[in-house]
């Protein structure tokens, strides 16, 4: 029984699809303008969990996620490097795979691109003039008329009254209200244009995600998610542009990932606390900074500091620990699992992705598994362990190679290497058969010193990194 929060609703409701047996989602995406930073990882992989977690629980997702490749800040970038905006886009685009990739993030079924999306978003706009809930102005922009939808305000919980009392919104001697927003752009000197009914011009930034989903899930669609910070006024532009062209509902559950704070400050270039993903991702792994992002629920308010990092590492070296040595069944077709944890996991995941609460229940595995001598009931939990890790995106890689420094997304400045390593063990070896224990000390205190901890068990010595 899946329950998701629902912002609209402001209260967690059972999760019932449109379709019996799938489920159409989509989530806003990136601004390709400039390298992404860990507020957009939070973000991708949250959306990712959850993506995993519905295919888990057996449905069909069809999943759409926008990248934004023509935009205001994209043509300042072009401006600025002396390029044009679609070498800007491409960069970015291949710099985001990039940091997915990273990040093991799945990839959704459709990665629609505003640039190639510009002919449906023109046909939307036209029916909203034809509606009355949009018009066109003498400077060929076209606006999307607020008055006209009586809800609007309805996801973010605004007035419109007060909204223009505070002048929030800045007024335009074209619109025929400050709240009015551009569904459609006049074409100005060096920038991209399209022709349309109402001259050269580009779409603005909210008609893309209503064109996209329309095309991609239909006029009504199961999940809607993006970053707290869209709620206003990106979604709420969303529902009123959407709303009023089909007269039924947009999207059946709007779900939002709360932010991410640096240093407990609001990440910001000013503050000097801007963070890349690329700039985390040369001091931990791409699995240890998703670990970072499951320890809190997505609704949540993190902070990402060294510590909470160093504190990922060591939840996530813990899980690989007691998976060490342990062989998978993940490939032998159907696997066997431990039900008791693997129910209590599921309980967690299915309360609004209560992802905190499941990785409490993969601790009590791990501890259940170090604590375990039968080699079959080892087995049992450690899959069990590796089948929960895969609903999170994390523990699919060799259990040696991830504590050894070895393994893919493992940050590359460790320290001594595997062959240096291994010398000094040879070397220690040696002198433990020799009886020579001072030298045998001296080497694993050498070693300790470099975050080198070696085990001895069963006649034979392992390492890890601390």
């Amino acid at each position: 029984m899946f329950q998701l929060y629902d912002t609209l609703k402001r209260s967690k409701r059972l999760f019932e699809p449109l379709n019996s047996g799938a489920v159409g989602m989509y989530v806003c995406g990136i601004t390709v303008y400039d390298v992404c930073h860990v507020g957009h990882a939070r973000a991708m992989i949250v959306y990712d969990v959850l993506f995993r977690h519905l295919q888990a629980l057996g449905y069909s997702v069809n999943y759409v996620r926008n990248i934004t490749d023509v935009d205001d800040k994209i043509i300042n970038r072009a401006l600025a490097d002396g390029v044009t905006p679609e070498a800007v886009s491409e960069r970015f685009i291949e710099e985001m795979r990039e940091d997915e990739r990273a990040l093991d993030i799945l990839t959704p079924t459709h990665e629609p691109r505003a640039t190639q999306t510009i002919d449906g978003m023109i046909a939307l706009i036209q029916r909203l003039i034809d509606s009355k809930h949009a018009y066109p102005a003498e400077n060929g922009d076209v606006y999307y008329s607020v008055k006209s939808f009586a809800e609007y305000g309805k996801l973010s919980g605004r007035n419109t009254d007060e909204l223009r009392a505070g002048e929030r919104i800045a007024v335009d001697e074209h619109k025929q209200d400050p709240l009015d927003f551009a569904l459609w752009k006049a074409s100005k000197p060096n920038e991209p244009s399209w022709q349309s009914p109402w001259g050269a011009g580009r779409p603005g930034w909210h008609t893309e995600c209503s064109a996209m989903s329309l095309a991609l899930l239909g006029e009504e669609f199961d999940i809607h998610g993006g970053g707290i910070d869209l709620e206003f006024p990106h979604h709420e532009n969303e529902i009123a542009q959407s709303e009023a062209l089909t007269d039924g509902r947009f999207a059946r559950y709007w779900v939002h990932n709360g932010l991410i704070r640096v240093d407990d400050a609001k990440m910001s270039k000013s503050l000097n606390n801007y963070l890349t993903i690329k700039d985390a991702l040369k001091s931990y792994s791409g699995e240890e900074l998703r670990t970072f992002v499951v320890g809190s629920h997505y609704r949540s308010p993190v902070n990402y500091t060294t510590e909470s990092m160093d504190s990922a590492r060591a939840v996530l070296r813990r899980f690989y620990t007691a998976l060490r040595g342990v062989e998978s069944s993940m490939h032998d077709g159907e696997m066997a699992l431990e039900k008791s944890f693997m129910d209590r996991f599921e309980v967690a995941m299915n309360d609004d992705l209560n992802t905190p609460e499941a990785l409490s229940v993969m601790h009590d595995t791990a501890s259940a598994l170090n604590k375990e001598s039968d080699l079959q009931r080892r087995r049992l939990l450690a899959d069990t362990l590796r089948a929960m890790g895969l609903r999170l995106g994390i523990l699919q890689r060799d259990a040696e190679a991830v504590l050894q420094g070895q393994a893919a997304g493992v940050q590359s400045d460790l320290g001594p290497t595997t062959a240096e390593i291994e010398t000094l063990i040879e070397r220690r070896n040696v002198a433990r058969s020799n009886k020579d224990f001072a030298l045998s000390d001296s080497i694993r205190d050498q070693l300790a010193a470099m975050g080198i901890v070696l085990e001895d068990a069963g006649g034979k010595t392992t390492w890890r990194r601390q």
